[in-house]
């Protein structure tokens, strides 16, 4: 544990809306190691109660109420705990959108700057970015503000087809459409904006809502996590294979199921982290963890986005196949502290997520008991 924050007595990690199961449990057993009762705490905004709920069942010691619409309600919330903080962190797209709030009141704390965080939300502004640091590491792009046919020319002469339509600051893979040819990408484009403006009116969003679209890029999918220091320096975790919802017949791009370690050659894996680099480098991440998304395709490896937090599934995954603790050391660079991130593989773990191509009722589950036999 740093000495600079032993001895000014801060012993409290702080968590930004979501506290992740087993997570204090982790950090206090992480105290006892050097002799310190460690407390979490967790902040949330106050039309989110569940949040405080969730926390205080999981073992939280402190819970702050705010309203994140307020800038001195913020404030004063954290003002009486600022002394005790160590670091904070966010999981989640949504938490971290709560954390730039809190950022501004924390300046005592190593955390990223506000504006990276929008970059890593945003994905036109993050297009942007990798585009003007290295343009070979991102896919061809262009920006709709509408659906009229000057626009769609505009598109088809600068990207192309097969492409991609997604809406730029929604999470996950939520509202994405694969084009083949002009009149589906009319009809995905002026689709998406009538749903993206349903939603904003219902979040109160008031800025006029664009769509990106890109390049579809054939390839393999991975991820790798990375903790990334106060300099802009990224220490990497394994790489973990991605199988998409549209690989087995879903129309999505959601994350099916998620592997490690891969069966990656070393030179690939050097590439991918040369590039995975690059893009944390565009964004001017500092003091954060980062998921990076990528793409392997004939050209190279290619960002498909990175955000500014561990990716899911991921605590579980590198304690089964490599023996150390992702969510700590999420909570524990940040301070910074020394953290342990070995190479050296125990086992294969996968994880999986299964959606209905159908609403309805769920009635029946096969396979768990052979599941649980492997």
């Amino acid at each position: 544990m740093g000495k600079k924050e032993w001895r000014t007595g801060r012993d409290t990690f702080l968590y930004v809306s979501n506290l992740p199961e087993g997570a204090v449990e982790s950090i206090k057993k992480y105290g006892e190691k050097y002799g310190r009762d460690l407390k979490v705490a967790v902040i949330h905004d106050i039309k989110s109660p569940y949040s405080g709920v969730l926390a205080k069942k999981r073992g939280a010691s402190v819970i702050i109420k705010a309203d994140f619409r307020s800038v001195s309600d913020v404030q004063k919330a954290l003002l009486p705990h600022q002394d005790k903080f160590l670091a904070v962190t966010a999981r989640g797209d949504s938490a971290v959108t709560l954390f730039r709030e809190a950022i501004p009141h924390l300046p005592e704390l190593r955390t990223p700057n506000s504006e990276s965080l929008i970059w890593s939300v945003n994905k036109i502004e993050m297009r942007k970015r990798f585009f003007a640091h290295d343009k070979t590491i991102t896919p061809k792009f262009a920006i709709a503000k509408d659906s009229t046919q000057k626009t769609i020319d505009r598109i088809v002469k600068s990207v192309n087809f097969p492409c991609v339509v997604k809406p730029p600051d929604l999470a996950e893979s939520i509202l994405v459409a694969i084009c083949f040819h002009e009149e589906e990408l009319q009809a995905a484009i002026k689709r998406t904006f009538t749903k993206v403006r349903s939603i904003y009116k219902k979040k109160m969003i008031l800025t006029p809502p664009r769509v990106l679209v890109e390049q579809f890029m054939e390839g393999n999918m991975y991820s790798i996590d990375a903790y990334v220091d106060s300099r802009g320096t990224a220490q990497l975790t394994p790489m973990v294979y991605i199988k998409t919802g549209r690989s087995i017949g879903f129309d999505d791009f959601f994350g099916y199921q998620q592997m490690t370690p891969t069966n990656l050659k070393t030179q690939s894996i050097k590439d991918a982290h040369v590039v995975a680099r690059k893009a944390i480098k565009a964004l001017g991440l500092r003091s954060t963890s980062a998921h990076i998304e990528l793409m392997r395709t004939e050209d190279g490896w290619k960002v498909i986005e990175v955000g500014a937090r561990i990716g899911g599934f991921r605590v579980e995954m590198y304690e089964l196949s490599y023996g150390f603790d992702h969510g700590l050391n999420d909570i524990l660079h940040r301070v910074p502290n020394k953290i342990n991130v070995p190479k050296r593989k125990k086992g294969y773990t996968a994880a999986m997520k299964f959606f209905a191509k159908e609403e309805g009722e769920l009635v029946r589950l096969v396979g768990p008991k052979k599941a649980l036999k492997l």
